[in-house]
């Protein structure tokens, strides 16, 4: 063996260390993303909570049939952004990825125990 191929690691564990730095800047940009996932969803669920209860209080009120179905409208689709921004809750909350115990792929995978 000569004096440089002992010094510097196995190709196998260069390779292993740079998928961990991939994945751990990976894993440090989902946990951005999922913060401003938060920051957005919290921005707009504020006004448009207002927004909801406002159209419910003038749909108790006596309107005229073409006010009434504009409000309705007005509602709907508030409520339609309203179940879009809580898809981002899915986002907000990333699972945190596997490692492997013992550096061996798949260690934790519980169907190989």
């Amino acid at each position: 063996m000569s004096e440089n191929e002992a010094r510097s690691p196995a190709p196998a564990a260069r390779g292993e260390e740079h998928l961990r730095r991939v994945v751990e800047e990976f894993e440090a940009r989902l946990t951005e993303f999922a913060e401003l996932a938060a920051h957005v969803r919290h921005e707009i669920n504020n006004p448009l909570t207002g927004l909801i209860g406002q159209a419910q209080l003038l749909l108790r009120e006596e309107l005229s049939d073409t006010a009434r179905r504009r409000v309705q409208t007005i509602e709907q689709l508030a409520n339609r952004i309203r179940d879009t921004v809580a898809s981002l809750r899915e986002i907000q909350n990333p699972q945190p990825t596997a490692r492997p115990a013992g550096g061996g792929p798949g260690a934790d995978d519980p169907q190989r125990r």
